[in-house]
């Protein structure tokens, strides 16, 4: 992407470096993984807000190509209905940015005395979040799905249903480099979304497979959470039922693609929207290059991509609404 001027508050380094970061822990979880082995039962995902939708691929992931169970949960629910098949034998897994949400560090607390083996990843070694864990990752990274992926995959391999781990876990550490790519590609049509959309009061986020986490994320902790808009986040399968009739030729509606099985879904969406609606933007994966990764680890990849594109969207809607991104009215802010 030579050519392209540097992007709005963006630090090529200090990005390549977190993403670098993060495939550095190779050889610690691959550790974790073979010191875990066959006596995993199942996987527990575990979180809160951002930190369960980030990490609802990989529970997809070994729902889909494993017969290892993997559920994600909001964790403070679980704990009040856990699955009876959580305890000893499970792996709980935990995400945390600031190690410091009650919500989630109580879930681990809870998860330990149950007999559960607990693993994070986060970036702060002194939070209460690291301290607790049983296992615990640090990187400088602000995403986990790297790491994910490693952990992920890692157990796969063991289990001898992902013959290509070493390929892939090499193919990581390609990433920092190509998701700099996806940010300076995707920069122009968050501009144009930005700009175009300063004023919007109501928008639609559709997904599905494993970027439907990331659509969930991106609505309720960008655009609700950091920008005060009233969105409505939809799974491309449940479009059908009830979401379309709220669709009019001015409904702001952003379409999150990725490139697994279940892109028919928003081939569907997209078909329907693009007919009843005028302001539709579409940020897919299968437009970003990632060259020298393997066709068949591009699906796996996804959430990452479309996590790098939306990043740009975050940035300039920022800036032309003049409502920073860290600014909240309760959370964090007034007792809940």
């Amino acid at each position: 992407m030579k050519g392209i001027p540097a992007l709005l508050k963006f630090n090529e380094e200090e990005f390549t470096a977190q993403l670098a970061s993060a495939a550095a822990l190779r050889p610690g979880i691959e550790a974790l993984a073979a010191q875990l082995g066959d006596g995993v039962k199942n996987v527990y995902f575990l979180g809160a807000g951002g930190s369960y939708a980030e990490m609802m691929p990989y529970a997809l992931l070994l729902q889909t190509k494993s017969t290892l169970p993997g559920v994600a949960a909001v964790a403070q629910e679980f704990m009040l209905v856990p699955d009876t098949a959580f305890g000893e034998g499970s792996v709980a897994v935990f995400v945390s940015a600031t190690g410091s949400t009650p919500d989630v560090n109580k879930a681990i607390d809870w998860a330990k005395a149950k007999g559960a083996v607990t693993v994070g990843f986060t970036g702060d070694a002194d939070s209460p979040f690291a301290q607790a864990l049983d296992h615990v990752f640090l990187s400088s990274a602000h995403s986990y799905d790297i790491q994910l992926l490693l952990l992920v995959t890692g157990l796969l391999q063991r289990r001898g249903e992902f013959a290509d781990y070493e390929r892939f876990a090499d193919q990581l550490a390609l990433l920092p480099s190509l998701l700099v790519d996806v940010a300076k590609q995707a920069d122009s049509k968050a501009s144009v979304f930005a700009n175009k959309h300063r004023d919007v009061e109501y928008l639609f986020v559709v997904g599905s497979g494993n970027v439907w986490g990331y659509a969930y994320l991106y609505s309720m902790c960008v655009l609700e959470e950091c920008q005060w808009l009233h969105t409505t986040r939809v799974h491309a399968a449940e479009f059908f039922h009830g979401s379309l009739e709220l669709i009019e030729k001015d409904t702001t509606t952003l379409l999150f693609y990725g490139e697994d099985e279940t892109r028919p879904l928003m081939d569907r969406v997209r078909s329907f929207v693009d007919l009843y609606c005028d302001d539709v933007t579409v940020f897919d994966t299968a437009d970003y290059p990632l060259e020298g990764i393997d066709p068949s680890f591009r699906a796996l990849l996804s959430p990452l991509v479309i996590g790098t594109a939306a990043s740009r969207l975050s940035t300039h809607l920022e800036l032309v609404r003049n409502h920073r991104l860290d600014v909240r009215r309760y959370y964090r802010v007034v007792e809940y």
